[in-house]
């Protein structure tokens, strides 16, 4: 199985920043605190991309091509993105797999972000899904979390103690800027929704992939279910973080010219 949520091509940095005080004078401080005392406040960057492409599908297609080729027969691809792109994406993802291998365009809903006051607020995410093989996928639906009834007494006890599957359109929260789970990476993905692809498409000892790993969502929810998993990102922010994140894992340079060195541990 292979994950891939590249950058969006959203045209701005994607920028993480910590607010934190500091005592100061009275005259160079700009709010007070106990007894009186005065603090200035300090606003500090602690990562930053940019995301933006002057040509974005020339950059995609080439790894949306080695993404069909590295799946196993029975693999599965996951392709996150939103708005933006995701039309275009499905035509490029058409050409590279065949339009006969898309599976699902499952909805990301979330509450979270901007009030926009002149359009509908975006609040969800698209993710493609497609298959190397139309006829050998695999996909176990009884491995994957199950969600409440909207209408529990609509239903028998036993199937509301259970729980139905998901749909296509998945309400997961997003990840809480002050939850456990927070890394600080600014692009962080919910394990909980990674744990579900990962659940339905691959088994125990497979191999899954992230190309754009960022935070390590993928590994960590890998390594938690008995999967084997690669993660690449070329930004020193995101390798920092999953050094952090996965700490029982090897850390692989890959050069151009394809040499590779292990990175020794911090």
């Amino acid at each position: 199985m292979i994950y891939v949520d590249p950058p969006f091509n959203t045209g701005r940095a994607q920028v993480r920043r910590s607010l934190s005080t500091r005592p100061a004078a009275p005259e160079e401080g700009d709010r007070r605190g106990f007894k009186g005392r005065t603090y200035s406040s300090v606003l500090q960057t602690l990562s930053r991309y940019d995301d933006a492409f002057e040509d974005y599908w020339s950059f995609l297609l080439p790894r949306l091509e080695l993404a069909r080729e590295l799946l196993a027969e029975d693999g599965t691809l996951y392709l996150h993105l939103d708005y933006r792109e995701v039309h275009y994406a499905k035509v490029m993802c058409d050409i590279v797999f065949g339009r006969e291998a898309f599976l699902n365009e499952i909805i990301w809903a979330y509450d979270y972000g901007a009030r926009a006051k002149r359009r509908w607020p975006t609040k969800h995410d698209n993710i493609l899904v497609y298959v190397k093989d139309p006829g050998g996928y695999h996909f176990c639906s009884e491995e994957v979390d199950r969600e409440p009834y909207m209408a529990p007494g609509l239903v028998t006890p036993e199937k509301a103690a259970r729980g139905k599957l998901p749909t296509d359109v998945w309400w997961h929260t997003i990840v809480s800027p002050t939850g456990r789970e927070k890394t600080g990476y600014p692009t962080q993905k919910p394990a909980g929704l990674v744990r579900r692809m990962v659940a339905a498409s691959s088994r125990p000892g497979d191999w899954v992939l992230d190309f754009f790993a960022g935070s390590g969502t993928l590994g960590a929810v890998a390594a938690a279910a008995e999967r084997r998993y690669v993660c690449v990102d070329s930004n020193d922010e995101a390798i920092a973080t999953m050094r952090r994140r996965l700490p029982r894992a090897r850390f692989l340079d890959v050069a151009p010219d394809g040499r590779v060195e292990e990175l020794a541990a911090d």
